[in-house]
């Protein structure tokens, strides 16, 4: 199959990109390249595929790429994603999250491509109290910028399936965490600062809960969407890996053989959702999928790369230190 991937130089993306290749399809990425983008983590797949470096929120840019590669599905991963960021400079998420997916169903609909694979996000439900979980047809309520952006991506790859027969289908997985994660978000962060033995910022009381899925799992789910699953459908991709905050920094630390002494609490992120928790049924009854990498192995796994690949993640410091000011107040 041909598949044209957007940010494919991007954290999942990236991931998606080698085991596409792995699985034997031709293989094209679009991606912007921008400060969390690194065409390293491509490297060992960087022969097997085609690569076009702009911007989807550029409507000549998307329709020279289709012209170029001619693909048959698409897999779209391209966006602005961090919720911090959102909060600082909200324009940016609007730009590459709405344009950006508004031109890539144009010119899907125009090529006439097979799929188109929606990536959304579990963070378009809202957020969930104590108990409970969301389900593909739980109501749409998102808080922050970042999740309305994604949210109107995912309404309207709904709309062009409904009114143009665009044969969209909608992806919505949980928290992903693994190798090659810029370290802005919580896990590289904490990995960083701890071996800097630096104090560790956790928002309010750390009590947040997030559902954790390791990206080779988050990638494998949407191959197997990619292959079988049904045009029109939403899919939930989850763990049951549900783990509050402060947990997870404190696993880390344990890892690293660091005291919890280094958690500094800081003040919490405007409008923080409390919980996330997806109902994966559908997927795995289904397709027939579940997830391989429970957190206690996929944390290791993750601890571990970044010991073994610590000046890839040093080099990204110099910006981050800035950025980190911003955004974490005691």
């Amino acid at each position: 199959m041909k598949i044209l991937i957007t940010g494919g130089a991007g954290f999942i993306g990236s991931e998606f990109v080698r085991q596409a290749v792995s699985a034997g399809h031709q293989v094209a990425v679009i991606d912007k390249l921008t400060y969390a983008a690194d065409k390293k983590r491509l490297s060992g797949v960087w022969n097997d595929i085609e690569f076009f470096e702009g911007d989807i929120a550029s409507h000549d840019f998307v329709m020279s790429a289709f012209t170029s590669f001619r693909p048959e599905s698409i897999v779209h991963w391209a966006a602005e994603s961090h919720v911090d960021r959102s909060i600082l400079e909200p324009t940016i998420f609007m730009t590459t999250n709405i344009l950006g997916t508004h031109n890539l169903l144009e010119a899907a609909k125009l090529f006439e491509i097979e799929k188109f694979i929606n990536i959304s996000t579990d963070e378009v439900y809202g957020e969930l109290g104590e108990s409970g979980s969301f389900f593909e047809d739980t109501p749409l309520a998102p808080n922050s910028p970042y999740s309305v952006s994604k949210t109107s991506a995912d309404m309207l790859g709904r709309a062009y399936l409904r009114t143009y027969g665009t044969p969209v289908i909608t992806v919505r997985p949980s928290n992903n965490y693994g190798p090659w994660q810029y370290p802005e978000k919580l896990v590289p962060v904490v990995i960083l600062k701890a071996l800097a033995d630096e104090r560790i910022p956790v928002y309010g009381a750390g009590e947040n809960i997030r559902e954790w899925l390791y990206v080779a799992d988050c990638a494998s789910a949407v191959l197997e969407i990619l292959n079988h699953g049904r045009v029109g459908e939403i899919y939930n991709i989850g763990s049951g890996n549900e783990k509050r905050n402060i947990d997870v920094v404190k696993a880390i630390l344990d890892l690293l053989g660091k005291s919890h002494d280094l958690i500094a609490f800081v003040k919490d992120r405007p409008g923080h959702d409390f919980r996330y928790s997806l109902n994966y049924d559908k997927i795995a009854n289904e397709l027939r999928w579940s997830h391989k990498i429970n957190f206690d192995v996929g944390i290791s796994n993750t601890v571990n790369w970044y010991l073994q690949n610590i000046d890839w993640a040093d080099g990204k410091l110099h910006d981050l230190r800035q950025y980190w000011a911003k955004v974490y107040q005691k």
